[in-house]
């Protein structure tokens, strides 16, 4: 974390945790020394879904399902929020959890590598959270920016990585070096408007510019063939 504490604590008093279900994953998540985004990220993805009335959301990493509370409660029950995780017992975790919470519905569980399972999933989504190895940082990027709609976000945690990007290049390691490379990428890329907010250990938020298209409810699921060709898939947007 890099906010100074004093200001960390001042937000938090802020914004305290009321709900049951929300306190005993942070509970979890101390107890364990699991890392999670927290509660002041976790109401910065509830605004930016809310704001672009997110209803299919894709998670690139999701644990006990923290991040995911978050996004579920940004939507009603005609929405989607895609829990991703290779443990099936935190997948099987996170579903009792937000079943509590009353928004397991809401949820698709997939239980495997987010980078490949982001593959089957053909999109456009309305946000795209990516939080997993930060060695995979680039490619999670290169998967996210097809798969985000124009007027979408592409929100990543830990873009500041405890500081060590400021560090000397020279003295990256192996993930301070990706995320770098992910940083300079987001920022240089035409089609995304980027910032990072130094909230926690940095926060991305990546608009995907471009025309907005028509909302339709997502189709439960919707999937597609894992091929070279739905990598980069071809996305029409029609004309108001």
């Amino acid at each position: 974390m890099i906010t100074d504490p004093r200001i960390e604590a001042y937000l938090l008093d802020l914004a305290p945790t009321h709900d049951a279900v929300q306190a005993d994953m942070e509970r979890l998540a101390a107890t364990r020394g699991f890392p999670i985004v927290g509660p002041l990220v976790g109401r910065l993805l509830m605004q930016v879904a809310r704001s672009v009335g997110a209803r299919d959301i894709f998670e690139m990493g999701s644990g006990f399902g923290y991040s995911t509370l978050f996004f579920a409660r940004a939507m009603d029950d005609s929405g989607r929020v895609v829990h991703t995780d290779l443990d099936p017992k935190l997948s099987a975790e996170a579903r009792q959890l937000l079943g509590r919470a009353g928004l397991a519905s809401r949820v698709t569980f997939e239980v495997g590598d987010a980078l490949e399972v982001i593959t089957r999933y053909a999109g456009p989504f309305d946000v795209v959270f990516i939080d997993v190895e930060k060695v995979d940082y680039p490619a999670a990027l290169d998967l996210a920016r097809v798969r985000v709609r124009p007027g979408g976000f592409i929100i990543t945690d830990n873009v500041l990585w405890r500081g060590k990007v400021a560090d000397a290049p020279e003295t990256y390691d192996a993930e301070t070096r990706a995320v770098d490379a992910y940083n300079r990428s987001a920022f240089a890329a035409p089609d995304l408007l980027t910032t990072i907010l130094p909230l926690r250990d940095g926060v991305a938020l990546h608009y995907k510019t471009g025309e907005t298209p028509r909302r339709t409810r997502p189709s439960s699921p919707r999937l597609m063939a894992p091929t070279p060709r739905s990598l980069h898939p071809s996305i029409t947007i029609k004309k108001k």
